[in-house]
Formats: C-alpha cells, structure tokens, sequence
C-alpha cells in the first residue's frame, strides 16, 4: 500500500483514502452521503454546525466528519443509533429559531436546510419560546438578506477571506445573538460576491435580480459559457417559457472551478431592457420603418452590392461567437472587402504582420496558481479577469509574486512585490529599463530592433530588482492586459514586453479583453489573415484606419461603435460621413439609431447556439437556452442568408456546428502558437508627452453591449462613473484645486465631467473612463487632454 493511502471502513464499506483526508472527503468520494452545512470542498474547516456528526469506533462521542481526519483501520458509521441522535439533535438546534416561512422562501425547492430536515427533524417542533428576529443588512444591488433565516455556517465569511480576497463579512456577538453582516453596514464590494448565494445552505442569502421571479421546478437548466470575458466561464441558464430568469455556475475544475464573477451571473438582466431590437428596420429620413426579413435582408444585400469593396468596413464585437466570427469574415472576403476587424479598442497596429497568430494567455489556465513570479502589464486583473486574479491570488498565498506596470493603481485582492504606477510614455521607459537590465545581467547585446527605443532607457535599481525576480523564479510569466492593448505605441510595448520574456526565460501570454477575443484570430476576423492564422493577398484596413479613413459603408455586427471603439469621437465622424450603416444588433440605443441606415435584430447571449474559444485555446461550445424575442434571428443564420443573397458560395450551413467544423477543418494539426514577437523594423521610442495624459480604461461593467443595459450593474459597489480622476498633486499644478466640475477638451473633442480627487491616478495623468455615455464624445486613450475650470 502507498504510504500517502489508509485503508478505513464507512458503514461495513473497505475504502482506500488519500492520508490526511477528513471523513466527509473519504464518504463523498465513496458516494456516501453525510449531511452537512458548514462544510464545502473549497472553504477552510470550520466545524461549526456540527450536521456532520458521525460514530467513530472507540471514539467516546460523535465526531464531526468535515473535521476528523482519517487514520489506517478507521471504522465510521454515519446511520448508527449514536450518530443519527446526533444529527437529529444537532437538526433540533438550528430549527428553533429558523422561521416558518419556507413557501415565501426564494431558496424553497432547493434549500439544503429543507432537504437535510426531511430526513433528520421532526415533525412537531417542542420549542416553544419566542423565536429571534435579525434585521437584514443592506449588501448591495446583487444580494437579498433575510439574516433570521441565517444557521451561523459561515460559509459566507470564509468565501470573503479565502476566496473573493476580501474581508467584507464577518460574525459579531455569541451564541444565538451571533449575527453575521458587513463591516460598519458597507455593502459588499468583490467581483465574485455572487458566489455567497450560491454557498448560503438556507434562504438568508439570495439572489436579488431574481427574487420572487420563479421557483426552482418552474425551471429549465441549459448548459452555456459566459461571454463577458476571454475566461469561458461554464455556467448553467435557469430559463422559464423561454425567458433566462437566472444564471448559476458549472463546475470545471480547469477554468472556473466552481465560482463566476458577477459580471457573468447577472449580465442576463441585461436580455429585457427597453431597447431590444425586436423586427427588421430601415430609416428613411428621420423616421424608422418596419419591415419582414424577405424585404429587411434583399435591401441589405442591395446595399453591399453597391459599394466597391474598398469602400466598405466590417466591424465585428469580439463577443460574437465562432460561427458569426467566421461567417462575417467570409461574407466579407467573398465580396472582396479586406477591411474587417475585431480589435476595437486596439490602437497601433504598426506590428501586425509580426503579431502571433493565435495570442493566448501562454499557459493553461490551472498553471496560473503555480506560477512563481508573474508580470503584469496594462492590467487590472481583478476586474478585468476576476477568475484569472483568484488564480494568481492562490500562486501569492503559496509563495509566488506578483508584479505590475500599470498607468493606473488598480488595487488588488492580493499584495504585490513591485508596481510601478506611471503614464503610458512612463511605462514604455519601465519596460525598456527593465530589458537593459536584464541585458546587462545576460551580457548580451539588445535586439537590433530595439537600438532606438533602449537608447532612451535607463536602467534603475527597481528595474533590476523586478528582473531577478523573474530570472530567480523557476515558472515566470508576463502578460499583457487590455490596457496594454489600448496603448497608444502598443508596438513598441509588446516588443519590449516579449523581448524581456525571452532574456529572463519567462513565459510570454496576453489577456485578451471580450467573450471570443482569441477566437476572433483564428476564425479570421482580422485584416491580414484569414481563417487558422494564413496571411492574405491584400492586407485590408485595421478598426483604427477604418474609421480615420471613413468607408462609405459600414457593417456593424453587435457593435455599438461610440461605446466600443478606441476613439469614440473619431467613430462618430466617421460614421455620420457614410452613406449605408448596416447593424446586426441585438439592442438598438439611441447613439446607434443617430448612426444607422438598417437595423437587423439577432439573437443575443443565451439565445443562441455557438463557440467560444477562451484564452487558453479550449474550445467550448453552447446550445441556445433562451427564446430570441420577437423575429430576432441568430446571427449566423442571418450572415448565412446574406451569403446566399450575394450568390456567394460556401453559405449552405444548417447549423451552427457546420459552421464550426469548417472552420476546424482549416486548422492543421502541426500549427503550433507562438506569443513571441520579432518587429520587422527598427523602433524608436516616441517623443515625451507634454501636458496631461488621458488614461481611459473601461469599467468593469461597461465591457459591452449587454452588461452596459443591467441596472443592477449602475447601483453596484464596482461601477465607475463619468468624471475626470486626478490625483490631489496634480489637481494643484492645474490650478483645480477645490474645483467640483471641469471642461475636459481633446482635440476636437469635448466635454463637461465632475472633477474627483483620486490618488490612484499617476502625475501628468487624468484618468477618464471610457466605454460611458458621458465620455463618449472624446477620443482615444492616451492622448493630451486639457482640463478647465467650468464658468
């Protein structure tokens, strides 16, 4: 026998356990059920409301399993007399101050407490006293409270501190006065908040965009993916008639392992608002006009054939899936039309040809929580990623270190070794530093390419200090986040970042933004590639270049352009210039109404069936669990439809996983990926900025079309709202001080924001968030802004 195994014996049943294991570990693996409250297989031990009791031969009394590790010639009995008194007793306990009000009960139907006391309470309660009564404590938008329903398991304390990161709940008082509740009554603030409702075992925590909506029988679960960001998130979609009523988690240990984000778990509030696009229209003059799908999608077709090629640009949502991913693109090469693109928030696309094919995390996604020393650029991880930030968390508690250059101080859930908080020019001199020193220590000469940008680099002892720690760590990895993407020389920060990868042996990996930001690349929606990562004939125009370079015609495949791309004032030039604007959205707000000629509904998250392909390179596909309203359509029916109207050939899918299967079959088997870049010319560093810097990086919940639409999301703790963010210093030198609103101008651009202190925000910098409707109307990250006082 391994000596890491124990022979033990649960009710008259041999089993083998791994040594140290709990009972109630060794009984779940055997499919023996012990009931329980406290315990769950992600939390600490806590031990706490004793349901687990269970006989232990030559024990003097009941021990509880969850916390009662197993040892060679164990015998448990867990239906015995002694611990069926236990259990039964341990019932009697919790129920005496548990209300009776289980048929108004959210949790009703699937409530642990109701399921366990079915087998173990009784049916006359002999507690006659008067029952406590706990006022509920107001924890936010996201999380109903009825605190007298509470059993004290704390599960929702530990999720805070071992999981979320974050110590927001906790117990005050003793014995039956113990009430569980925030620190001084602040509501809870985690990205993976949430996850408390799904932990809580009774109805004290529930879920408040779903309450007293339906019943767990009503419901209908489906199988699906979360499309909010590049994680793949698994989850279940409870539907009723049709209509998503709630979204829960599905285990998988290799990506979400049992948690999403709140951002994954209430976006489908977002399928109801008032601007769901419910027929084919066409604007004529000033006024929309209905129309059937026959006459909606021949106009259309019309439309396109009109146009020369080069005359017409196709932007694609990075949240679109596989299918219309690659659909799109190929609509677009069969008219001849290079010009398509996913990347809308990128803003140098001088190193394209030079870009890997497929731009992936690096590294699965499990290795994360292993990694010794990791460095993050341009990212805010926890908001960004909250699941990849609680893999890095685990990688920090086991000893690893976590390093940041980022143009603004996040905050993270975990301590960082280093961060350098500087603007994005300050960030290039970080990374370039960075590399001299590791150069040094290599004794090697710098990449040709990188001559010109070095020579404008010091080395600092910070510098050198950060690059032993990636050299000192057996698994290092370096990552790219979206602010990274959005910086204004993102060429030479990538080329930077890439070459210090290679000089400290780390890993190099990117974390791409949107649901199918990595599927994009592969399904070809890209102007210098198409499908599996081939280069084309003709290189067509990137995102930026169509919108500097306005086309005559624009589709727009679930993409609202002022919200969505990385200048939102050059997007609304360039769109009032065109002649046809063809949107197939499943919203239609007002800004794209003000843009579009013809708008085509198609069916959104959750009522569609397709792929995505989540950073990692795992492929996960989906079935549709919810009803398109009205005569929406899924959007690859409505690109495979549009192919045949064009007599373009290739078009006679009749599913998605067609679709699918053709793009795979394009994949060699040999094609391996590679995040490593070699620019193809010599790079110089650019000249400093001069004057304030915008930083404009996008709220957590203003990601895309469907999470800018959940109202839930406004009122949350984590939303950021429109204003100018300075630091106090700064506000001082621009003469802002003790000045509540400004006239921010870009450019051309311009508008009118509160000013907010933020010590956050680096010298020379004002962070201003993109991706909101006040902000909409300025231009793109790391330009120079100047800020004034209001009259």
């Amino acid at each position: 026998m391994s000596q890491d195994l124990v022979n033990i014996e649960i009710n008259g049943v041999t089993l083998t356990a791994r040594k140290g294991a709990m009972v109630i570990e060794a009984a779940d693996a055997a499919g023996i059920r012990i009931p329980r409250f406290c315990y769950h297989k992600k939390l600490s031990i806590a031990a706490n409301c004793r349901m687990c009791l269970v006989e232990v031969e030559k024990a003097p009394k009941a021990l509880p399993a969850c916390a009662t590790p197993v040892s060679e010639g164990m015998k448990v009995f867990t239906r015995s007399p002694k611990a069926l008194a236990a259990q039964k007793g341990t019932m009697e306990f919790l129920l005496i101050n548990h209300p009776l009000d289980c048929p108004i009960c959210d949790q009703g139907g699937e409530c642990e407490l109701q399921d366990v006391a079915m087998g173990y309470g009784n049916d006359v309660s002999r507690y006659v006293e008067a029952k406590r009564v706990v006022p509920d404590p107001d924890l936010g938008p996201f999380i109903a409270t009825e605190m007298t329903r509470c059993i004290h398991c704390t599960r929702c304390v530990r999720f805070g501190e071992e999981i979320a990161g974050l110590r927001e709940m906790g117990a005050t008082g003793r014995g039956e006065n113990v009430r569980i509740g925030t620190y001084v009554e602040k509501t809870v603030a985690s990205e993976l908040s949430g996850n408390v409702i799904d932990l809580c075992p009774v109805g004290a925590l529930t879920a408040r965009p779903s309450r007293y909506t339906a019943r767990p029988w009503e419901l209908i679960q489906h199988a699906g993916i979360a499309p909010h960001d590049c994680v793949g998130s698994n989850i279940y979609l409870h539907t009723r008639n049709g209509r998503v009523m709630r979204v829960v988690p599905r285990d998988n240990e290799s990506v979400n392992e049992t948690w999403i984000s709140d951002r994954d778990r209430f976006s489908y509030a977002g399928l109801d608002a008032d601007d769901r696009l419910l027929r084919p229209q066409v604007r004529d003059g000033e006024q929309w006009q209905d129309l059937d799908w026959d006459q909606a999608l021949t106009r259309t077709a019309e439309a396109l054939k009109r146009y020369a090629p080069d005359d017409i640009g196709v932007l694609v949502s990075p949240t679109a899936t596989l299918e219309e991913l690659y659909l799109a693109q190929k609509l677009a090469r069969g008219l001849g039309v290079a010009n398509i693109d996913h990347r809308l928030r990128q803003n140098d696309f001088e190193d394209d040809a030079a870009a890997p094919l497929f731009p992936w995390l690096g590294c699965a996604i499990e290795d994360l929580e292993r990694q010794d020393a990791v460095l993050l650029v341009g990212s805010d991880i926890r908001r960004e990623q909250p699941l990849l930030a609680h893999r890095l968390r685990k990688a920090v508690l086991r000893g690893g270190v976590v390093m940041a250059v980022n143009p603004r101080d996040f905050g993270f859930h975990f301590p960082l070794a280093e961060q350098v908080v500087t603007d994005p020019y300050g960030m290039l001199k970080t990374l370039g530093g960075m590399l001299r020193a590791a150069l040094d220590v290599e004794v090697k000469p710098a990449p040709s390419a990188l001559i010109g940008v070095l020579a404008d680099c010091e080395s600092q002892p910070l510098h050198a200090e950060m690059v032993e720690r990636l050299r000192a760590r057996e698994h290092a990895l370096i990552l790219l986040g979206p602010s990274a993407f959005a910086h204004p020389q993102f060429t030479i920060l990538r080329a930077l970042a890439s070459a210090l990868a290679q000089m400290t042996g780390a890993a190099f990996g990117y974390l791409p933004e949107a649901g199918n930001s990595a599927g994009a690349w592969l399904a070809g929606a890209v102007p210098h590639r198409v499908p599996a990562g081939r280069a084309v004939e003709r290189r067509g125009l990137d995102a930026r270049a169509m919108l500097a370079q306005p086309r005559k015609a624009y589709l727009l495949i679930g993409v609202e352009p002022v919200f969505d791309c990385a200048d939102p004032a050059q997007a609304i030039r360039a769109l009032a210039q065109a002649e046809c604007v063809i949107a197939l959205t499943p919203f239609a707000g007002e800004t794209l109404r003000e843009q579009a000629h013809v708008l085509l509904p198609v069916a959104a998250f959750a009522e569609t069936s397709g792929t995505f392909v989540n950073l990692e390179g795992r492929w996960q596909g989906f079935k549709g669990a919810g009803r398109a309203p009205g005569e929406a359509r899924p959007g690859w029916k409505v690109l495979r439809v549009l192919g045949n109207l064009l007599d373009l050939p290739g078009f006679e899918h009749v599913s998605s996983e067609q679709v699918r299967d053709e793009l795979k079959g394009q994949l060699s088997d040999d094609i391996r990926f590679d995040n490593a870049v070699v620019p193809k010319r010599d790079l110089h560093m650019p000249p400093a900025p001069s004057g304030l810097t915008r930083v404009a990086t996008v709220p957590m919940y203003a990601g895309d079309m469907l999470q800018r639409r959940v109202p839930a999301f406004e009122a949350a703790a984590g939303a950021v709202y429109a204003a100018a963010y300075v630091n106090a210093s700064e506000a001082e030198r621009q003469g802002l001080a003790g000045c509540e609103q400004v006239f921010v101008r870009q450019g051309e651009a311009t508008a009118e924001l509160p000013l907010v202190i933020d010590p956050s925000v680096p010298d020379a910098c004002v962070w201003i968030p993109a991706g909101l409707e006040q902000t909409r109307t300025l231009g793109a990250n790391g330009a120079t802004v100047e800020l004034q006082k209001t009259v």
